[in-house]
Protein backbone atom coordinates (compact mmCIF):
# COMPACT_ATOMS: atom_id res chain seq x y z
CA UNK A 1 0.00 0.00 0.00
CA UNK A 2 1.10 3.54 -0.73
CA UNK A 3 1.87 5.03 2.69
CA UNK A 4 2.49 8.62 1.55
CA UNK A 5 0.15 11.55 2.03
CA UNK A 6 -0.87 11.44 -1.63
CA UNK A 7 -1.60 8.67 -4.10
CA UNK A 8 0.23 8.86 -7.46
CA UNK A 9 -1.92 10.11 -10.35
CA UNK A 10 -1.12 9.16 -13.94
CA UNK A 11 -2.83 10.75 -16.95
CA UNK A 12 -4.70 8.45 -19.32
CA UNK A 13 -2.43 6.68 -21.79
CA UNK A 14 -0.59 3.44 -22.51
CA UNK A 15 1.81 3.88 -19.60
CA UNK A 16 -1.08 4.32 -17.16
CA UNK A 17 -2.86 1.25 -18.54
CA UNK A 18 0.27 -0.90 -18.16
CA UNK A 19 0.93 0.36 -14.63
CA UNK A 20 -2.70 -0.19 -13.62
CA UNK A 21 -2.70 -3.77 -14.93
CA UNK A 22 0.61 -4.51 -13.17
CA UNK A 23 -0.62 -3.18 -9.83
CA UNK A 24 -3.92 -5.07 -10.09
CA UNK A 25 -1.99 -8.29 -10.76
CA UNK A 26 0.08 -7.63 -7.62
CA UNK A 27 -3.03 -7.23 -5.47
CA UNK A 28 -3.01 -3.44 -5.60
CA UNK A 29 -5.86 -0.93 -5.60
CA UNK A 30 -6.25 1.28 -8.67
CA UNK A 31 -8.83 4.03 -9.19
CA UNK A 32 -9.91 4.70 -12.77
CA UNK A 33 -12.81 6.38 -14.56
CA UNK A 34 -15.83 4.65 -15.99
CA UNK A 35 -18.59 6.53 -17.82
CA UNK A 36 -20.63 6.56 -14.59
CA UNK A 37 -18.24 7.46 -11.72
CA UNK A 38 -14.61 6.73 -10.82
CA UNK A 39 -14.22 3.14 -9.63
CA UNK A 40 -11.75 1.64 -7.17
CA UNK A 41 -10.42 -1.47 -8.86
CA UNK A 42 -9.12 -4.70 -7.34
CA UNK A 43 -8.62 -8.19 -8.74
CA UNK A 44 -12.03 -9.82 -8.37
CA UNK A 45 -10.42 -13.24 -8.00
CA UNK A 46 -8.08 -12.21 -5.16
CA UNK A 47 -9.70 -12.25 -1.69
CA UNK A 48 -6.75 -10.44 -0.10
CA UNK A 49 -6.99 -7.58 -2.60
CA UNK A 50 -10.76 -7.35 -2.06
CA UNK A 51 -10.25 -7.25 1.71
CA UNK A 52 -7.84 -4.33 1.20
CA UNK A 53 -10.48 -2.58 -0.89
CA UNK A 54 -13.13 -3.00 1.82
CA UNK A 55 -10.63 -1.65 4.35
CA UNK A 56 -9.67 1.37 2.22
CA UNK A 57 -13.30 2.31 1.64
CA UNK A 58 -14.52 1.41 5.12
CA UNK A 59 -17.19 -0.62 3.31
CA UNK A 60 -19.43 -3.15 5.11
CA UNK A 61 -18.33 -6.64 4.07
CA UNK A 62 -21.94 -7.73 3.53
CA UNK A 63 -22.32 -5.22 0.68
CA UNK A 64 -21.55 -7.02 -2.63
CA UNK A 65 -19.35 -5.61 -5.39
CA UNK A 66 -19.74 -5.39 -9.17
CA UNK A 67 -17.33 -7.42 -11.31
CA UNK A 68 -16.26 -5.38 -14.35
CA UNK A 69 -15.17 -7.17 -17.51
CA UNK A 70 -14.15 -6.09 -21.00
CA UNK A 71 -16.84 -7.75 -23.11
CA UNK A 72 -19.87 -10.05 -23.12
CA UNK A 73 -17.72 -13.12 -23.68
CA UNK A 74 -15.83 -12.47 -20.46
CA UNK A 75 -19.13 -11.84 -18.65
CA UNK A 76 -20.44 -15.27 -19.74
CA UNK A 77 -17.47 -16.90 -18.01
CA UNK A 78 -18.73 -15.73 -14.61
CA UNK A 79 -22.53 -15.37 -14.90
CA UNK A 80 -25.33 -17.54 -16.33
CA UNK A 81 -27.40 -15.61 -18.87
CA UNK A 82 -31.06 -16.34 -19.49
CA UNK A 83 -32.94 -14.89 -22.49
CA UNK A 84 -33.75 -11.63 -20.67
CA UNK A 85 -30.15 -11.10 -19.57
CA UNK A 86 -28.79 -11.85 -23.05
CA UNK A 87 -31.22 -9.36 -24.59
CA UNK A 88 -30.21 -6.61 -22.15
CA UNK A 89 -26.49 -7.28 -22.56
CA UNK A 90 -26.79 -7.16 -26.34
CA UNK A 91 -28.74 -3.90 -26.21
CA UNK A 92 -26.86 -1.96 -23.53
CA UNK A 93 -23.29 -3.28 -23.13
CA UNK A 94 -20.91 -1.64 -23.01
CA UNK A 95 -22.78 0.89 -20.91
CA UNK A 96 -24.20 1.94 -17.52
CA UNK A 97 -26.10 -1.30 -16.83
CA UNK A 98 -25.20 -3.96 -14.24
CA UNK A 99 -26.83 -7.40 -14.39
CA UNK A 100 -27.14 -9.61 -11.31
CA UNK A 101 -26.96 -13.22 -12.51
CA UNK A 102 -26.52 -16.71 -11.07
CA UNK A 103 -22.84 -17.60 -10.89
CA UNK A 104 -21.42 -20.02 -13.42
CA UNK A 105 -20.02 -23.30 -12.16
CA UNK A 106 -16.45 -22.53 -11.20
CA UNK A 107 -17.03 -18.76 -11.26
CA UNK A 108 -13.61 -17.28 -10.38
CA UNK A 109 -15.00 -14.19 -8.62
CA UNK A 110 -14.13 -14.50 -4.93
CA UNK A 111 -16.94 -15.14 -2.44
CA UNK A 112 -15.85 -12.03 -0.56
CA UNK A 113 -16.77 -9.93 -3.61
CA UNK A 114 -20.25 -11.45 -3.85
CA UNK A 115 -20.84 -11.25 -0.07
CA UNK A 116 -21.48 -14.98 -0.02
CA UNK A 117 -24.43 -14.78 -2.44
CA UNK A 118 -25.01 -17.31 -5.20
CA UNK A 119 -25.29 -14.45 -7.67
CA UNK A 120 -22.71 -12.13 -9.19
CA UNK A 121 -23.16 -8.52 -10.35
CA UNK A 122 -21.51 -7.89 -13.75
CA UNK A 123 -20.94 -4.84 -15.92
CA UNK A 124 -19.11 -4.04 -19.16
CA UNK A 125 -18.24 -0.32 -18.87
CA UNK A 126 -18.34 1.96 -21.90
CA UNK A 127 -15.37 4.18 -20.94
CA UNK A 128 -12.49 3.42 -23.32
CA UNK A 129 -9.84 3.80 -20.60
CA UNK A 130 -11.65 1.42 -18.25
CA UNK A 131 -11.96 -1.15 -21.02
CA UNK A 132 -8.28 -0.79 -21.94
CA UNK A 133 -7.34 -1.55 -18.32
CA UNK A 134 -9.73 -4.51 -18.18
CA UNK A 135 -8.36 -5.96 -21.41
CA UNK A 136 -4.77 -5.50 -20.28
CA UNK A 137 -5.49 -7.17 -16.94
CA UNK A 138 -7.59 -9.96 -18.52
CA UNK A 139 -9.44 -10.89 -15.32
CA UNK A 140 -12.62 -9.52 -13.69
CA UNK A 141 -12.09 -6.36 -11.65
CA UNK A 142 -14.35 -5.29 -8.81
CA UNK A 143 -14.68 -1.50 -8.94
CA UNK A 144 -17.07 0.16 -6.49
CA UNK A 145 -17.06 3.95 -6.41
CA UNK A 146 -13.61 5.25 -5.43
CA UNK A 147 -14.61 7.05 -2.23
CA UNK A 148 -15.05 6.34 1.44
CA UNK A 149 -18.11 4.15 1.94
CA UNK A 150 -21.28 6.18 2.21
CA UNK A 151 -19.66 9.41 1.00
CA UNK A 152 -20.58 11.26 -2.18
CA UNK A 153 -19.37 9.31 -5.22
CA UNK A 154 -16.36 10.69 -7.17
CA UNK A 155 -16.65 12.09 -10.68
CA UNK A 156 -13.07 13.41 -11.01
CA UNK A 157 -9.60 12.19 -10.03
CA UNK A 158 -9.41 15.02 -7.49
CA UNK A 159 -12.48 13.65 -5.70
CA UNK A 160 -10.73 10.28 -5.39
CA UNK A 161 -7.59 11.88 -3.99
CA UNK A 162 -9.69 13.82 -1.47
CA UNK A 163 -11.18 10.63 0.01
CA UNK A 164 -8.52 7.96 -0.50
CA UNK A 165 -5.11 9.70 -0.56
CA UNK A 166 -2.45 7.33 0.76
CA UNK A 167 -4.89 4.41 1.06
CA UNK A 168 -4.65 3.16 -2.53
CA UNK A 169 -1.82 2.59 -5.00
CA UNK A 170 -2.71 4.56 -8.13
CA UNK A 171 -5.26 6.95 -9.62
CA UNK A 172 -5.61 7.01 -13.40
CA UNK A 173 -6.95 10.40 -14.46
CA UNK A 174 -9.30 10.27 -17.42
CA UNK A 175 -10.95 13.63 -16.77
CA UNK A 176 -14.53 14.21 -15.57
CA UNK A 177 -16.95 11.33 -16.14
CA UNK A 178 -19.83 11.59 -18.59
CA UNK A 179 -22.88 10.07 -16.87
CA UNK A 180 -22.24 11.06 -13.25
CA UNK A 181 -24.44 8.53 -11.42
CA UNK A 182 -23.77 4.83 -10.93
CA UNK A 183 -25.05 2.11 -13.22
CA UNK A 184 -28.61 0.87 -13.21
CA UNK A 185 -28.78 -2.61 -11.64
CA UNK A 186 -31.24 -5.25 -12.88
CA UNK A 187 -31.60 -8.61 -11.21
CA UNK A 188 -32.22 -11.32 -13.79
CA UNK A 189 -34.36 -13.57 -11.63
CA UNK A 190 -37.61 -15.36 -12.63
CA UNK A 191 -38.87 -11.90 -13.50
CA UNK A 192 -36.34 -9.14 -14.22
CA UNK A 193 -36.25 -6.71 -11.26
CA UNK A 194 -34.94 -3.16 -10.92
CA UNK A 195 -32.56 -3.32 -7.95
CA UNK A 196 -31.09 0.19 -8.29
CA UNK A 197 -31.99 3.02 -10.67
CA UNK A 198 -28.99 4.56 -12.36
CA UNK A 199 -27.47 5.89 -15.55
CA UNK A 200 -29.74 3.86 -17.84
CA UNK A 201 -33.41 4.87 -17.51
CA UNK A 202 -35.96 2.23 -16.54
CA UNK A 203 -38.07 2.98 -19.63
CA UNK A 204 -35.23 2.06 -22.01
CA UNK A 205 -34.81 -1.30 -20.28
CA UNK A 206 -38.54 -2.06 -20.27
CA UNK A 207 -38.80 -1.26 -23.99
CA UNK A 208 -36.09 -3.82 -24.80
CA UNK A 209 -37.61 -6.46 -22.52
CA UNK A 210 -41.17 -5.79 -23.66
CA UNK A 211 -42.34 -5.98 -20.05
CA UNK A 212 -42.42 -4.02 -16.81
CA UNK A 213 -39.56 -4.52 -14.37
CA UNK A 214 -40.55 -6.06 -11.04
CA UNK A 215 -40.35 -3.87 -7.94
CA UNK A 216 -38.09 -4.35 -4.94
CA UNK A 217 -39.61 -5.34 -1.59
CA UNK A 218 -40.17 -2.29 0.61
CA UNK A 219 -37.44 -3.29 3.11
CA UNK A 220 -34.79 -4.08 0.47
CA UNK A 221 -32.90 -0.85 1.16
CA UNK A 222 -32.65 -1.39 4.90
CA UNK A 223 -29.23 -1.00 6.52
CA UNK A 224 -29.99 -3.97 8.79
CA UNK A 225 -30.08 -6.75 6.19
CA UNK A 226 -27.82 -8.04 3.41
CA UNK A 227 -28.36 -6.13 0.14
CA UNK A 228 -29.12 -8.02 -3.09
CA UNK A 229 -26.81 -5.68 -5.00
CA UNK A 230 -24.36 -2.80 -4.51
CA UNK A 231 -25.60 0.66 -3.57
CA UNK A 232 -28.78 -0.51 -1.81
CA UNK A 233 -28.01 0.54 1.76
CA UNK A 234 -30.58 3.05 2.98
CA UNK A 235 -27.92 5.61 3.96
CA UNK A 236 -25.48 6.13 1.09
CA UNK A 237 -23.87 8.77 -1.16
CA UNK A 238 -24.02 11.09 1.85
CA UNK A 239 -22.38 14.47 2.46
CA UNK A 240 -21.58 15.48 6.02
CA UNK A 241 -24.00 18.41 5.84
CA UNK A 242 -27.70 17.88 6.55
CA UNK A 243 -29.73 17.44 3.34
CA UNK A 244 -33.33 18.65 3.05
CA UNK A 245 -35.23 17.33 0.03
CA UNK A 246 -38.02 18.86 -2.09
CA UNK A 247 -37.31 22.30 -0.67
CA UNK A 248 -39.73 25.02 -1.77
CA UNK A 249 -37.72 27.73 0.00
CA UNK A 250 -34.27 28.27 1.55
CA UNK A 251 -33.86 28.70 5.30
CA UNK A 252 -31.27 30.92 6.97
CA UNK A 253 -27.79 29.41 6.75
CA UNK A 254 -28.70 26.80 4.14
CA UNK A 255 -27.01 26.30 0.79
CA UNK A 256 -29.21 25.63 -2.24
CA UNK A 257 -28.95 22.80 -4.74
CA UNK A 258 -31.26 24.04 -7.46
CA UNK A 259 -32.79 22.51 -10.58
CA UNK A 260 -34.35 24.40 -13.49
CA UNK A 261 -35.13 28.08 -13.79
CA UNK A 262 -37.75 28.48 -11.04
CA UNK A 263 -37.15 31.11 -8.37
CA UNK A 264 -36.90 29.90 -4.76
CA UNK A 265 -38.03 32.07 -1.83
CA UNK A 266 -35.33 32.88 0.71
CA UNK A 267 -32.45 33.15 -1.76
CA UNK A 268 -30.37 36.31 -1.33
CA UNK A 269 -26.88 37.55 -2.11
CA UNK A 270 -25.43 35.58 0.79
CA UNK A 271 -26.93 32.25 -0.28
CA UNK A 272 -24.48 29.62 -1.51
CA UNK A 273 -26.19 28.08 -4.53
CA UNK A 274 -25.42 25.67 -7.36
CA UNK A 275 -27.85 24.64 -10.11
CA UNK A 276 -27.77 21.05 -11.37
CA UNK A 277 -29.22 22.21 -14.68
CA UNK A 278 -30.62 25.72 -15.21
CA UNK A 279 -32.38 24.50 -18.37
CA UNK A 280 -33.93 21.49 -16.60
CA UNK A 281 -31.90 18.82 -18.43
CA UNK A 282 -31.84 15.59 -16.39
CA UNK A 283 -28.71 14.24 -18.11
CA UNK A 284 -26.83 17.44 -17.22
CA UNK A 285 -28.19 17.23 -13.66
CA UNK A 286 -27.02 13.63 -13.26
CA UNK A 287 -23.54 14.50 -14.48
CA UNK A 288 -23.30 17.40 -12.00
CA UNK A 289 -24.98 15.77 -8.98
CA UNK A 290 -22.09 14.30 -6.98
CA UNK A 291 -19.62 17.06 -7.81
CA UNK A 292 -22.07 19.75 -6.70
CA UNK A 293 -22.96 17.88 -3.50
CA UNK A 294 -19.25 17.64 -2.66
CA UNK A 295 -18.72 21.33 -3.38
CA UNK A 296 -21.68 22.47 -1.25
CA UNK A 297 -20.67 20.08 1.53
CA UNK A 298 -17.30 21.85 1.76
CA UNK A 299 -18.78 25.34 2.06
CA UNK A 300 -19.74 25.17 5.75
CA UNK A 301 -23.49 25.72 5.40
CA UNK A 302 -25.75 24.38 8.16
CA UNK A 303 -27.76 22.45 5.61
CA UNK A 304 -28.33 21.83 1.91
CA UNK A 305 -31.82 22.59 0.59
CA UNK A 306 -32.51 20.55 -2.57
CA UNK A 307 -35.18 21.70 -4.99
CA UNK A 308 -37.57 19.06 -6.40
CA UNK A 309 -36.25 17.09 -9.37
CA UNK A 310 -38.69 15.36 -11.77
CA UNK A 311 -38.87 11.61 -11.23
CA UNK A 312 -39.04 10.44 -14.85
CA UNK A 313 -36.09 9.13 -16.90
CA UNK A 314 -32.74 9.81 -15.21
CA UNK A 315 -34.65 11.71 -12.53
CA UNK A 316 -35.45 8.37 -10.91
CA UNK A 317 -31.72 7.73 -10.32
CA UNK A 318 -31.07 11.31 -9.20
CA UNK A 319 -33.89 11.17 -6.65
CA UNK A 320 -32.72 7.76 -5.43
CA UNK A 321 -29.24 9.14 -4.71
CA UNK A 322 -30.64 12.27 -3.06
CA UNK A 323 -32.97 10.21 -0.86
CA UNK A 324 -30.09 8.03 0.32
CA UNK A 325 -27.90 11.10 0.88
CA UNK A 326 -30.60 12.56 3.13
CA UNK A 327 -31.24 9.49 5.33
CA UNK A 328 -30.52 10.46 8.92
CA UNK A 329 -29.64 14.00 7.81
CA UNK A 330 -33.04 15.59 7.15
Amino acid sequence: MNLGLKTPILPAGEAAVRQAARLLAEGGLVAFPTETVYGLGADATNPAAIARLYQAKGRPAFNPLIAHVGDIGAAMQIGRFDAHAARLAEAFWPGPLTLVLPKTKGCPVADLATAGLETVAIRVPAHSLARDILRAFARPVVAPSANLSGHVSPTTAAHVQSDLAGKIDLIVDGGPVEVGVESTIVGCFEQPMLLRPGGLPRGDIERVLGRTLAQLPEDAGSDSGQPLAPGMLASHYAPRTRVRLNAESVEAGEALLAFGSHAVPGVDAATIAMNLSPRGDLAEAAANLFGYLRSLDARGARGIAVMPVPHHGLGEAINDRLRRAAVGRE
